[in-house]
């Protein structure tokens, strides 16, 4: 015969034996204004990457257009096969 597993039943701990979060400690107006700044920090962050992003681009348009304009530049990127164009 197998021994019965005793299963312990574990107490259900209630609402008020868990300790306090800081959320429960602060007040509702301080939530909101924690919130609406972050969500400003967050949207600034978004700005900055976005102005980074449209420099580089522009940065990298500049030295495009000034690769075109280089002979040199456009004489080792070309295809030296001239039979092509006859």
């Amino acid at each position: 015969m197998a021994k019965k597993k005793w299963s312990a039943a574990a107490p259900e701990a209630n609402a008020q034996d868990k300790p306090a979060t800081l959320k429960d400690l602060l007040s509702p107006e301080v939530l909101n204004k924690l919130k609406s700044q972050s969500d400003a920090m967050k949207a600034e962050e978004q700005a900055r990457k976005e102005a980074a992003r449209e420099q580089a681009e522009a940065a990298r348009k500049a030295e495009e257009k000034r690769l075109e304009n280089d002979f040199g530049h456009l004489l080792s990127k070309s295809n030296l096969d001239w039979r092509k164009h006859k």
